[in-house]
């Protein structure tokens, strides 16, 4: 008898072209057995977790019921579609099992969606819709090029890389911080985060593409946005919680020559069940936002489904890992 199958468990309910990225991703990788929990009897659930060496997960908590997540013994990875980790339970998760974000998973149409906020904001759209609504046609009001722009991107992961291939076609400089301080993106400037304000001082656009950590929590404060030029452009797509809520609402009511993209807010329906900010952002004319939909694109949960299997490939053929995450990134020490 030969070996038994490596056990690939999808716990989500898959839409047709997520499940066609995850055959896809997984390819012809000899001796896999793909399952997909959502099309098993109730009875026979805990068995194939039990059996699961990696697990395909959308939202731990909300795929499994607590029975079911105890069943799960054997894992020896779950590899979440999301790219972010921060709204994981890792201490609800498989003991010693490793856990992986879909780091890239969604980065070009991320990337196009901010290239899309900060074009918006440099042309001062939303103001000379505002101006025409009220009957003012005010051809002579200069805006901005982003040709000749110092674009500055936080976090050079898949997005920030993506992000900056778009921007440096457009004619910008891109300078970015990362956590290593090295990257393969061809940046005039790539340091750390201790570099953050050298690289915000610099900038007229700033992209946030930031995993949510303890490290990025809070990142970007009143005294971060005071070293920003009084006309920059800061586009977040990451996380809402990298930015203080108060300190962004507060600089842009006091510097209306300073404009903001919004795409990732801080009370979501994802996370929280709900949306709701707490301070009225929607009355200011220099704010643009959007309802963290930058990676809901036709075809892109395929893409992102393959990515995420592929990285499950990469784990069953022994070869590096992309986003591997720790708990203590991502909790706090009395957790």
């Amino acid at each position: 008898m030969g070996a038994p199958p490596t056990r690939v468990l999808v716990t989500f309910s898959p839409d047709e072209d997520q499940r066609s990225g995850l055959e896809a991703g997984l390819g012809d990788t000899p001796g896999v057995e793909l399952r997909f929990l959502a099309e098993l009897p109730p009875p026979d659930r805990a068995a194939a977790l039990a059996e699961a060496d990696v697990l395909l997960c959308w939202h731990w908590t909300r795929d499994l019921d607590p029975s079911e997540r105890a069943a799960a013994t054997g894992v020896r990875l779950v590899q979440f579609l999301s790219a972010g980790l921060d709204h994981i339970p890792f201490g609800l998760l498989p003991p010693g099992a490793l856990v992986a974000g879909n780091v890239g998973g969604y980065a070009e149409p991320m990337a196009e969606h901010g290239l899309a906020m900060a074009l918006a904001l440099l042309k001062r759209l939303p103001q000379g819709h505002a101006d025409l609504a009220r009957g003012e046609f005010s051809q002579l009001a200069r805006t901005r090029q982003l040709a000749g722009a110092v674009v500055g991107i936080l976090g050079l992961g898949g997005i920030g890389r993506a992000t900056a291939t778009l921007m440096l076609a457009l004619g910008a400089t891109v300078q970015g911080v990362n956590t290593s301080g090295r990257t393969e993106a061809p940046v005039q400037f790539c340091g750390t985060l201790d570099d953050l304000e050298r690289v915000l001082r610099a900038a007229d656009v700033v992209v946030v593409a930031l995993p949510l950590t303890r490290t990025t929590r809070g990142l970007i404060g009143a005294r971060e946005l005071g070293w920003m030029k009084p006309d920059a452009v800061l586009v977040n797509l990451a996380r809402g919680a990298i930015i203080e809520e108060a300190a962004l609402y507060h600089h842009l009511r006091t510097h209306p020559r300073f404009c903001a993209g919004i795409d990732a807010w801080w009370v979501e329906p994802f996370r929280d069940g709900v949306f709701r900010i707490d301070h009225p952002f929607f009355e200011l004319p220099n704010l643009l936002g959007s309802p963290h939909n930058s990676a809901m694109v036709a075809g892109g949960g395929a893409v992102a489904a393959r990515r995420a299997a592929e990285n499950v490939r990469r784990f069953l053929r022994g070869e590096p890992l992309t986003g591997l995450g720790r708990a203590e990134d991502y909790t706090v020490a009395t957790e």
